[in-house]
């Protein structure tokens, strides 16, 4: 049978096959599903969807395409601009209309439509960039998050705009702008000296509970306080500022409070902590989920309980919380990765029955779970012949009096009485947490794990103390203790994976991005177990990190004061304070417009490392910021860590 490479030609063949759908080949591309929504009733799903087939010279031109939640069948698929990329989409109250945002970075414009069946209407055109758009609850206003002006796509991850010129005296400000669905002028509603980071309508419609901080927007979330924006004056008023991280603030269905996701994080955008709530009016936030040994990452209110998603240790799970007795329930669990929506990994119908997902795991494609919980079934079977490429195994061990948990992910098959070299990967954050995603033929997902593993070598993810996963003590183990007891764990690790696979501990390689490159630095200047290295946007010297970063508010939770006040624990945790004890060999790649580590942090380590005559090699990308995009220096960087590893562990 032809391969079939279309979302809308499966559908039809699934159907002329009576359901079943037969594969001879895996299909030439990897079906991705991403920015969930889910209507009222839980009758449909919209969703972003792109065919990749790997090794495209820009990420996937995804549409927007509509489901039946139940048989998974295309009911509609909207896609006005060929070159745009589209942002989250939202559904009418009344189920009859489907609002989205297209950016069209060539031109600099993002432009909101709404779609009513087979009619699409653009509403309004806003020089800059957007995102999140909304119904307001009677269905008469859009409400979504505009930058106008913008210097730079939205967020710290993203490339810097060029530091030329008088700098810090205008920053970007991420407002609250309405408009009417059937089009008009956009009217900007918070603070314009205010960067709101999200928002939730309040039930009657007159206002939002946002977080927000002044000033500039990658620096302050760290700092941002909760509040309440005025629909009609645009007036914000704080309702708390605790000394935590704040993520998806939700305002329950009565309007009397509001419930979030706080703790400590190191990114926006990367969430995990405990669920706590407040009254609208303001005052001292409450933990309801006191003690949980999980992190929370999504939140939708179901009546006067709440539904969450959580990481659990190696498993995505979801649970029902009583905000007033402070007590949960698991509704479902599962060792996948889970994504849905900004709001969280799920979404649900308005009744909280109904879910939605996409999950995949290291062994299986992406796909649509949906159902009424506790039961969710793939609904997508676009990626249904795609192999598994690789054997995997959860790997526990205990350090320190903490258990802990990482992914051992190896090739297909091993030879009786042969030993495999290990590559480490340290993830980023270091709030995150390493979770399965799936390893496919080619380019088209996970390919430097596939790369490796059909190379021969196993690749080790860690989930060391201050990752998500075992609750909110576990998460913050490694407070003013970086390269510490996490790189003690990581270290235990690589023994209990050489308990179970057929590793030698004599070919050892080290790798990471971000806090994982920062923990790459501090391997080789803090062990000689490791025989090459490979560190992304790493940091070597956290004094001058300080000063030269454009995130420094987000180290204080972390350290305990700023670099100005306690310099003794920034410089006992920098890897160029040991540069001398560095023999292993050791690559680096950054982005040039690096906002949250500035390249001249691996070029410093890169000097140390010349200086000592350890071999080294750094790789800087042009115009690229803290999370390399262009697919062009993606494969760059994947072929240059390959050959390293290659050189020294082969």
């Amino acid at each position: 049978m032809t391969v079939l490479k279309s979302i809308v030609n499966t559908a039809v063949m699934t159907a002329m096959l009576g359901g079943i759908t037969a594969w001879a080949a895996a299909p030439a591309a990897l079906r991705e599903y991403r920015a969930l929504a889910m209507d009222r009733t839980g009758e449909r799903i919209a969703a972003l969807e792109a065919d990749n087939p790997g090794g495209l010279p820009k990420r996937a031109h995804a549409s927007v395409v509509v489901r039946d939640a139940a048989s998974g069948k295309v009911l509609a698929q909207y896609d006005p601009c060929a070159t745009c990329s589209y942002d989250q989409p939202s559904w009418a109250p009344d189920q009859q209309a489907l609002a989205f945002i297209a950016a069209d970075a060539k031109a600099g414009t993002a432009t909101v439509y709404v779609a009513h069946q087979s009619k699409l209407t653009p509403v309004v055109t806003l020089k800059g960039v957007a995102n999140s758009v909304r119904w307001s609850p009677d269905a008469r206003q859009l409400a979504l998050l505009a930058t106008i002006g913008a210097t730079k796509q939205t967020g710290a991850v993203e490339a810097g705009a060029p530091r030329v010129g008088e700098i810090g005296t205008e920053e970007d400000a991420q407002r609250i702008a309405l408009v009417a669905p059937t089009g008009g002028e956009l009217k900007l509603v918070s603070p314009a000296d205010t960067f709101v980071y999200e928002y939730d309508w309040t039930p009657d419609g007159k206002g939002f509970a946002v977080t927000s901080a002044k000033g500039n927007g990658d620096n302050n979330w760290w700092v941002a306080t909760l509040g309440h924006v005025d629909a009609a004056s645009g007036k914000l008023g704080v309702l708390a500022a605790p000394k935590m991280q704040m993520n998806i603030p939700r305002v329950s269905p009565d309007g009397k409070s509001v419930a979030f996701i706080g703790g400590l994080m190191s990114d926006f955008g990367s969430v995990g902590g405990d669920i706590f709530t407040l009254a609208l009016a303001g005052g001292t936030p409450v933990n309801v989920t006191p003690a949980y040994n999980g992190s929370f990452n999504g939140l939708a209110w179901q009546g006067k309980k709440l539904l969450a998603s959580a990481l659990v240790g190696s498993d995505h799970a979801l649970v029902s919380i009583d905000p007033q007795t402070r007590t949960s329930a698991a509704l479902w669990s599962g060792p996948v990765s889970a994504s849905g929506s900004r709001q969280g990994r799920f979404v649900f119908s308005a009744d909280g029955t109904l879910a939605a997902s996409v999950h995949d795991d290291f062994e299986h494609a992406p796909r649509i779970v949906a159902g009424r919980l506790p039961k969710l079934a793939a609904i997508t079977h676009d990626n249904d012949a795609f192999a598994p490429q690789v054997s995997v195994r959860s790997i526990s061990w205990t350090n320190d009096k903490f258990n802990i948990q990482g992914w051992l992910v190896g090739p297909l098959k091993v030879d009786a009485g042969k030993k495999y070299p290990m590559v480490v990967v340290v993830h980023g954050g270091p709030a995150a947490a390493a979770s399965p995603h799936f390893v496919a033929e080619g380019e088209q997902a996970n390919p430097l794990m596939r790369e490796l593993t059909s190379r021969g070598y196993f690749v080790f993810m860690p989930n060391p103390r201050g990752s998500y996963g075992q609750g909110v003590a576990f998460g913050s183990a490694n407070k003013r203790d970086f390269g510490g007891g996490d790189w003690r764990d990581i270290l235990a690790g690589v023994d209990a994976a050489a308990k179970v696979a057929p590793i030698d501990l004599a070919r050892l390689g080290l790798m990471g991005h971000s806090y994982g490159g920062f923990m790459t630095m501090w391997g080789v200047t803090h062990s000689q177990r490791f025989k090459a290295a490979v560190a992304g946007a790493g940091i070597a010297n956290w004094i001058s990190y300080y000063g030269q970063n454009g995130i420094d508010q987000w180290m204080v939770p972390f350290f305990g004061a700023s670099a100005y006040d306690d310099p003794a624990i920034y410089r006992a945790a920098s890897p160029i304070e040991s540069i001398k004890a560095a023999r292993t060999p050791t690559l680096m790649y950054v982005g040039e417009r690096d906002v949250e580590t500035p390249a001249v942090q691996s070029v410093e380590f890169w000097h140390g490392l010349r200086a000592m005559g350890t071999p080294t090699s750094l790789v800087i990308y042009d115009g690229e910021g803290h999370a390399i995009r262009k697919p062009e220096n993606q494969r760059d960087q994947r072929a240059r860590t390959v050959a390293w590893f290659e050189r020294y562990l082969k």
